[in-house]
């Protein structure tokens, strides 16, 4: 009789979802899949919503990165405003951005994966949490909460507050940065780069230790997406998509943001609420791509931050191409850290970064806006359309979790027929198919906002998991 082991809820990432993987008589995986179970509808609930709220608004999509969010929504809505920004205040949301890069990449790789890097795949449960990390690697444990604080001190001194602080507006941000936070934001960057350096020199050390989770999570042949600017080089806020293929040849490059729907597609599965990007040319589900830090790192031709391009050189030589494996996801948000943190300095010793001229004024001069960034967890597209009242008619984005559905989808395949054998099947195993996962550090609040109407798809299953009936609405 075949088998379904349910893995509900994934644990240590952000939000709510489950794995199913089906085995066969013999006990063999054939089949996983990867759903988002819950459902929150942004891109309908804006509808009508003055453009001038929307940076706000759509902050309150998460926690973790609401500054991305805020950033790609001003972006869309300077589109439709039609202004440039002073270049103060562009200076400003990429250094708020730095900071929301550093303590979002500290809470995934040292709260969320080190329990498994530290402990061990196969450690006890019980103690393969952040308190366990606490108890078995205090310094690091200490690191890695330290390297968050300061990300968000770095929020909090532009912004005011450190989550959903409302700072970024259209046409720049509502106020200039001052000398006090200055000072402070300054001080914080020797600690910070004690701290990169010292954890990168661990995480390169102890590659030897994970090389069947290296093999085996997410390591495939794909598409990579990611933002360069002018010269080729690493890009978080501005510049143009480039595409690539697993041989690392340019597929599509110089892409407008506003061009994205020329080769992105949306397809939905009945499975989950999460949407499946994938690339136009190609079909669905033949056009899986990746984003993310690794993508990021893949697709650039360096950082353009002397530290990081160091780094970087380093990275792009595990492998002959582009680096397949999802699980250096880990290690590229380390160098993404150090290139926040390089960029910070540089920014703030910059004289105009005290200007008074932060903010474009207009009324909007035209109807439709598409804002795109990378967030930490990978590219984020905001697209609006308004009416001559500047009232949101329509409103799409898709999120890096979204972009990276379809990889994680086969990711988990990939890692379930490697670890998951039999009837008896231990924990450690499944704690790896929990992993690839924890790799792409998907953020599900974000991640489910449907294009059209989304189908509500229920399952009434039989004690022996049998599906008695089935229903499904829209």
């Amino acid at each position: 009789m075949a088998l379904r082991i349910v893995i509900d809820p994934i644990t240590r990432i952000e939000g709510h979802g489950k794995i199913t993987i089906h085995l066969d008589e013999a006990g063999n995986v054939y089949d996983a899949q990867f759903h988002v179970t819950q459902f929150r509808g942004f891109e309908k609930f804006c509808e009508g919503r003055p453009y001038t709220e929307m940076p706000s608004l759509v902050e309150r999509i998460c926690g973790i990165c609401p500054i991305s969010h805020s950033i790609a929504s001003a972006k869309a809505c300077d589109e439709i405003l039609g202004v440039r920004i002073p270049e103060s205040a562009a200076k400003l949301r990429r250094l708020v951005n730095c900071g929301e890069f550093i303590q979002s990449h500290a809470l995934s790789f040292f709260h969320l994966s080190s329990p498994d890097l530290l402990l061990g795949f196969d450690s006890d449960p019980a103690k393969r949490n952040i308190v366990g990390v606490i108890e078995s690697n205090p310094s690091i444990a200490m690191d890695g909460i330290r390297l968050r604080k300061i990300g968000q001190q770095i929020i909090e001194g532009f912004a005011g507050k450190r989550i959903h602080p409302s700072w970024v507006v259209p046409g720049g941000v509502n106020a200039p940065l001052t000398e006090e936070p200055r000072k402070m934001m300054l001080s914080l960057i020797p600690e910070a780069y004690e701290i990169i350096q010292r954890t990168l020199t661990w995480f390169k050390g102890s590659l030897d230790n994970y090389r069947e989770e290296i093999r085996t999570f997410a390591n495939f042949p794909t598409m990579f997406m990611g933002l360069v600017n002018g010269e080729g080089n690493l890009e978080h806020l501005d510049g143009t998509l480039r595409f690539i293929d697993s041989k690392g040849r340019f597929v599509a490059d110089g892409v407008r943001p506003a061009s994205y729907q020329d080769y992105i597609g949306e397809a939905v599965e009945p499975s989950s609420y999460l949407k499946s990007p994938y690339y136009k040319p190609l079909g669905y589900p033949d056009g899986i791509y990746r984003v993310g830090p690794a993508a990021r790192l893949n697709v650039c031709t360096g950082c353009g931050t002397p530290l990081a391009d160091q780094e970087w050189a380093e990275f792009i030589r595990l492998e002959r191409g582009p680096v397949m494996s999802s699980f250096y996801n880990h290690y590229a948000r380390l160098v993404e850290i150090l290139y926040s943190i390089e960029t910070m300095e540089k920014l703030l010793d910059d004289p105009d970064i005290l200007s008074h001229r932060v903010r474009a004024f207009a009324q909007p001069n035209f109807y439709e806006g598409v804002g795109v960034v990378e967030a930490p967890r990978g590219t984020l597209f905001h697209h609006y359309k308004v009416d001559d009242h500047g009232l949101i008619t329509w409103a799409n984005m898709i999120v890096a979790t979204g972009n990276n559905n379809l990889a994680m989808n086969r990711g988990i395949l990939q890692v379930a027929k490697r670890f998951v054998q039999g009837d008896k099947i231990p924990e450690g195993a499944l704690n790896r198919v929990e992993a690839v996962i924890r790799a792409f550090d998907p953020c599900l609040s974000c991640s489910t906002h449907a294009l059209g109407r989304m189908p509500l798809y229920l399952q009434l299953l039989g004690p022996d998991s049998t599906v008695l009936d089935e229903v499904v609405c829209g």
